[in-house]
């Protein structure tokens, strides 16, 4: 069994061993270009990218690069997105490569080809994914992601203000394709979502290699995710607004299984790799008080 094929959950769970929870986003918004006094061009993008890889992925378990930064230079951000995977890997961090994909049959199937086979130039170690076609419809990706050893994270019940209508509205017993729901008016969408995930990992043992991605700005009682045995992704940390009291009110004291995701907070201090390094430790720092 090769390492990639080595369960995600189980890589996921002996790096946070190793390095902490944290995990550090790459977003190469032209803001933070600027800030960084380069130009909004392929070569600023490359500068910006490879730096903050270089100086954060040794240090973290998880880097987040955001696809869409990258995929906005065409085919030149899209070289400096393979070559950001390459550096984070050699460091030793795993990637989650944060694409949002979401669409039915063949053209879901060519995305997982796409970011989750071995030695495909975007192949990462996770993704995120949208589930608002119908949870089956990412069936082709959940199926390929436990075969190659990868990871796919869910978007549940996220940190942005608009997505509360849908992602709260309720649903019918059985609305994500699977049946079991709180009988007493039915579950919110994001709820359906999170029990959908859980039984794809009901038999992992050291947690399964599909998360959710839940925001760290929600209300503390909107989800149960006891029976998830799955990590959680929860951005809004930092830049957004959510402190470590927070992740706390949400995900309970010991924040087992919950990656905190935090990149404009950081990568504000560059461009100095020392700068940037000392950053991301006093966020880890804050994380272990």
């Amino acid at each position: 069994m090769t390492e990639a094929q080595v369960p995600f959950g189980a890589r996921l769970s002996a790096a946070v061993a190793e390095r902490g929870p944290l995990c550090a986003g790459v977003d190469p918004h032209p803001a933070l270009l600027r800030e960084w006094g380069l130009t909004a061009d392929a070569g600023g993008l490359e500068r910006f990218a490879l730096t903050a890889t270089e100086a954060l992925a040794g240090e973290v378990s998880v880097l987040k690069p955001q696809s869409a930064f990258f995929e906005a230079y065409g085919s030149a951000g899209i070289a400096v997105l393979e070559r950001v995977l390459l550096l984070a890997r050699e460091a030793g961090a795993l990637v989650l490569l944060d694409v949002k994909r979401g669409d039915i049959g063949s053209t879901m199937a060519a995305y997982a080809a796409a970011y989750l086979t071995e030695g495909a130039p975007l192949a990462a170690d996770a993704i995120t994914v949208s589930p608002y076609l119908g949870f089956d419809s990412l069936l082709p990706t959940l199926e390929l992601a436990r075969e190659q050893g990868r990871g796919v994270f869910v978007l549940a019940r996220t940190s942005n203000p608009e997505s509360a209508r849908g992602q709260q509205a309720r649903v019918a017993d059985g609305a994500d394709g699977a049946g079991g729901a709180d009988s007493a008016g039915g579950r919110t969408l994001a709820q359906s979502i999170v029990d959908a995930a859980a039984r794809r990992n009901a038999t992992a043992r050291r947690g399964g290699d599909v998360g959710v991605v839940v925001g760290a700005t929600i209300g503390a009682d909107e989800l149960d995710l006891s029976a998830l045995n799955g990590p959680v992704l929860a951005p809004g940390f930092g830049a957004q607004g959510a402190t470590v009291a927070d992740l706390r009110r949400v995900f309970g004291s010991r924040l087992t299984g919950v990656l905190p995701a935090s990149a404009r907070d950081i990568l504000r201090h560059g461009p100095d790799p020392a700068a940037l390094r000392a950053a991301l430790r006093h966020v880890q720092d804050s994380l272990r008080g």
